[in-house]
């Protein structure tokens, strides 16, 4: 465990980030060093432990680049995104473009301030330019995004935090569900009137999850309460394949959807198994196919790196299969252990009960916590394959506790890449949130102040409290 002192309360997130980033494996408390009984709880719980203190006196840029040289210096580890402890790097660099500075003096400011590397400075660059490109037609000050949550899936992933509920358990509420999501769209006819529309992103979840009628009325309900004319993407991230039919893509098609999601994470079976993804490769093969013939030409893929068992091999089969697909948008995320997810509970047991009994409840028996990696060659292995579908990278996020201390990047063919991500991870637009465990964003510039609020996560609490929701929308946009 590592324990580290500070005098004031003051950086806490930022220096427990940056030792968590060093030390991915230990524990990481940061204690007033005056709260002498919590330091002797942690010592009489704790045999293996490692005390350090920082001095918090100093500005909060001058401490990240002491901790990290100082951890640099011990471990004998340099981060790809250096004492970043955030998770939009590129807002930096915008920010940056936005206040006329040269590429060189990025590049220095990067280097000097954050430690960055080169070629992470680099990619910021490219994206954080083509995103002012892309971002060129959006209308910040009047417009607005709309986001629509759908909390069912077919079953939970292992890595997924997102809201969710079994579709089998839940089919009877879902027509109710809608109900809800109408009396919304009500809310965002009637009081974003005067305002340009420009994406609408439909996740969940699992959007597919619905029934071709339930999407047929949702959508049309969407769309006869709200003006399209100036909508640039409407997306539903499809996602599961298991979940994709026919029938669906023939109404999201009928209905104007122009953009999709067919996820595979991985084309290896084994892994889909042991993620509980419960679909094949060839399911994914033949939900994509089946796209691709009812005549949507912009489909993205996620991936995902750092999956239990996988490696550099395993990351190189998965890019030559999706290389035979050829998408037009393709989603490289490193993976993340995030709070409330299954595989977060298993490293939680593993603390206190040991590996074995933790992983046990496995089908393959396996140890996944030690299988759990991402690496360079793993992230460049992605980059190459992305680069020979002739796609570019146009967007970039990180997350807490990424595997790796890598990010999420977004790679897309000319006139194909997902505005609305941009929107969503640059912060520079309102986005309306609707749905069980959505949260709205109001941006009062860009360059301003951001407030949300938020849905409940309960689908059947948010159902009840529905007039609530709408009430902290409404409250939000006085």
């Amino acid at each position: 465990m590592q324990v580290v002192l500070i005098k004031e309360d003051k950086y806490t997130y930022d220096i427990h980030s940056l030792y968590k980033a060093f030390y991915p494996t230990e524990d990481v408390k940061v204690i007033l060093e005056n709260d002498l009984d919590k330091i002797d709880e942690v010592k009489r719980l704790n045999s293996d432990i490692t005390v350090s203190s920082v001095d918090v006196s100093v500005s909060k840029n001058e401490l990240k680049k002491s901790i990290y040289l100082d951890l640099s210096a011990k471990t004998g580890k340099n981060l790809p995104w250096g004492n970043l402890t955030g998770i939009r790097p590129t807002r930096i660099v915008m920010n940056l473009i936005e206040e006329e500075k040269s590429d060189d003096e990025i590049v220095q400011y990067m280097k000097d301030t954050y430690c960055v590397s080169d070629e992470k400075i680099a990619l910021s660059l490219k994206i954080a330019h083509r995103e002012k490109e892309i971002l060129k037609c959006i209308d910040y000050k009047n417009g607005y995004s709309l986001y629509l949550g759908i909390p069912f899936c077919p079953t939970t992933c292992l890595y997924c935090s997102f809201t969710s509920y079994p579709i089998g358990a839940f089919s009877n509420i879902v027509d109710d569900y809608i109900t809800c999501l109408e009396k919304e769209i009500d809310y965002v006819a009637e009081n974003f009137k005067d305002k340009t529309l420009d994406t609408v992103y439909i996740g969940g979840g699992t959007p597919t999850t619905l029934e071709p009628h339930q999407l047929e009325r949702l959508i049309g309900y969407l769309k006869s309460k709200l003006d399209f004319s100036k909508v640039k993407e409407f997306t539903v991230e499809s996602g599961r394949p298991d979940s994709i039919t026919r029938d669906k893509l023939k109404t999201m098609k009928k209905m104007g959807v122009t953009r999709i999601s067919v996820n595979p994470q991985t084309m290896r079976d084994e892994t889909l198994k042991l993620i509980g993804r419960r679909h094949t490769v060839s399911q994914l093969i033949d939900a994509y196919n089946m796209a691709r013939e009812e005549g949507f030409d912009n489909i993205n893929m996620d991936i995902i790196l750092g999956l239990p068992g996988e490696g550099a091999s395993d990351v190189a089969y998965t890019m030559e299969e999706i290389k035979k697909l050829d998408p037009d948008d393709l989603t490289v995320h490193s993976l993340a252990i995030k709070r409330g997810s299954k595989l977060a509970e298993i490293m939680e047991l593993a603390k206190h009960r040991g590996k074995e009994s933790a992983s046990g409840s496995f089908d393959d028996n396996k140890d996944i916590l030690d299988d759990i990696k991402n690496t360079e060659e793993m992230m460049e292995i992605a980059l190459k394959g992305a680069r020979d579908m002739g796609l570019e990278p146009y967007y970039l996020y990180r997350q807490k506790n990424i595997s790796g201390n890598f990010e999420n990047t977004g790679y897309a063919r000319k006139g194909k890449a997902g505005i609305y991500n941009i929107l969503i991870n640059e912060e520079v637009q309102s986005i309306v949130a609707l749905g069980a465990g959505t949260v709205t964003k109001r941006v009062y510039g860009y360059d301003g102040r951001i407030e949300r609020c938020d849905n409940v996560k309960d689908v059947k609490l948010y159902m009840e409290q529905i007039d609530e929701m709408i009430d902290r929308k409404r409250k939000l946009f006085l």
